[in-house]
């Protein structure tokens, strides 16, 4: 599981940074690539990775600002002409489906492969399977925006292979099925239970991917505990006000989310464009004293999400 960032940048693309796009890789637990926002020439910046659109399962809109969405029309496109014809979802707040349906019809784009809409309208539970839960809740942005809390199900425990032996389960077929949990009879007459030689359960993973936002007790709901908190920082610690103006955080104010939610690990993102260099790594270290693991990620970083230690 990785982090790829495609965008970092805030409101306008400049020399240094794109605009808001990132990638979650699933290509381990799902062959699949999950996004979230898809700001202006996200496609461009994929050509600098190894994504390929087609393995674009699901896209997650944070919120319906230019900076965050004028690259879906052409991404969608795209994908048709690169061999994509399995279906996608898009989430978003309310009016994505219209501005899709609208680009597509307007430009006569036809798609080879069946597109699905979830619109969101309030918090809650939005997509759950076997290997992931997705809960969205709304944020303060002066529009209608959310944040994401993507939750990885544990992982079955490990066959104990020295135990095995030692038990004298001759190698072959008969360890598949303890690692299945069966119950299996020996040679010799004796009966095995499989639960018995399988490790604890890997906890899964927790990321929180928030859209542009105010200082909310929401944010801190979605990070609580999470291994990851992708946080905007568009204004440095000592700017509240200006944040507050224009519905966005402080470097600070991530910080102190990133510490009350308990989270392990914060990557300041949507960094604006007045940041520049060792101005944009200032963000970071600026608010060390608040929460020691934080971060500036800058456009095609890649971050690795570890398991925990066991």
């Amino acid at each position: 599981m990785q982090i790829e960032f495609l965008g970092t940048g805030a409101g306008s693309p400049s020399k240094q940074r794109n605009v808001s796009s990132l990638a979650l890789r699933l290509l381990e637990e799902r062959n699949a690539i999950w996004l979230f926002d898809c700001g202006e020439a996200t496609q461009h910046q994929i050509l600098h990775t190894t994504i390929r659109p087609r393995k674009i399962e699901k896209i997650f809109l944070t919120h319906l600002h230019g900076d965050h969405i004028f690259g879906l029309p052409g991404l969608l496109s795209s994908r048709s002409f690169q061999g994509g014809d399995e279906p996608l979802t898009i989430y978003g707040p309310k009016g994505v489906k219209d501005y899709v349906q609208t680009a597509l019809k307007v430009s006569e784009s036809r798609l080879s492969y069946p597109l699905k809409f979830v619109e969101l309208t309030g918090d809650g539970e939005i997509f759950k399977d076997k290997t992931f839960t997705v809960t969205a809740r709304r944020l303060d942005h002066k529009i209608a925006c959310f944040g994401y809390r993507i939750e990885e199900a544990a992982h079955p425990g490990e066959l104990m292979v020295e135990k095995v032996r030692q038990a004298g389960v001759p190698f072959g077929p008969l360890y598949g099925k303890l690692k299945r949990g069966e119950v299996i009879t020996l040679p010799d007459g004796r009966t095995i239970d499989g639960h018995d030689f399988i490790g604890k359960p890997q906890p899964g993973r927790t990321i929180a991917i928030l859209g542009d936002t105010r200082v909310t007790e929401n944010a801190v709901k979605l990070a609580y505990h999470a291994d990851v908190l992708v946080h905007e920082a568009t204004f440095a610690k000592n700017e509240q006000r200006l944040a507050h103006n224009y519905y966005h955080s402080t470097s600070a104010q991530a910080a102190m989310v990133a510490k009350k939610a308990g989270a392990h690990r914060l990557l300041l993102n949507h960094i604006s464009a007045r940041y520049v260099g060792k101005a944009a790594n200032e963000l970071a270290y600026q608010v060390k004293n608040i929460f020691e693991n934080t971060r500036v990620v800058k456009d095609l970083d890649v971050v690795e999400i570890p398991f925990k230690e066991k």
